[in-house]
């Protein structure tokens, strides 16, 4: 039996997509990711098997919620100290509607047969991975960029998408969209 890596996202405007593009230092080392590949993940399930992945689908379209409004501010970078190995920009802190969300895709997940994600989640956007970049290069970068404002979205449904892996990264597929129920 084929077994997918697969994930949970909510998908960003094209317009706030081009904009974090944009910002991309060209700095040695910093490969920025595409437009296309950016959004914000809610959970991610490594090599699902087929049947798992038709339950997961059907308990991810029971999953109600209402639209909200998510603010994408703040650049940083994973670690906090060290050399870098990936740029991020964040959405808010301690949204309860994101937060919320996030919880029902896990326990989706968990109903299926899904091992749980057991670290803190700490949702972000990744803007760039690093390779051997020096934390000094990329200073400048975050501090001018710490209080970002990058806009608001409008989140009315997240999607589940493949990913395959190639020699220049990852592959993301949309495979299903699941919409809100209501909301603002």
């Amino acid at each position: 039996m084929k077994a997918k890596r697969l994930f949970v996202a909510i998908e960003l405007p094209e317009s706030i997509k081009h904009l974090l593009v944009d910002l991309d230092p060209e700095i040695r080392g910093v490969r920025w990711v595409d437009a296309d590949q950016m959004h914000l993940t809610l959970s991610f399930f490594d090599l699902v098997p087929e049947d798992v992945d038709l339950k997961l689908r059907e308990k991810l379209n029971m999953i109600h919620f209402g639209a909200f409004f998510l603010p994408i501010a703040g650049v940083g970078t994973f670690p906090p100290k060290g050399p870098p190995k990936i740029i991020w920009i964040g959405v808010g802190r301690a949204h309860p509607h994101l937060f919320q969300l996030h919880k029902r895709v896990s326990d989706a997940a968990v109903a299926v047969g899904l091992e749980p994600d057991l670290r803190p989640w700490h949702p972000h956007i990744t803007l760039a991975r690093c390779r051997n970049v020096p934390p000094h290069l990329l200073r400048g970068f975050l501090k001018s960029n710490v209080d970002l404002d990058a806009g608001m979205v409008r989140v009315e449904s997240f999607h589940l998408y493949s990913s395959k892996l190639g020699p220049a990264g990852p592959t993301h597929t949309r495979e299903l969209t699941f919409s809100c129920s209501g909301g603002l």
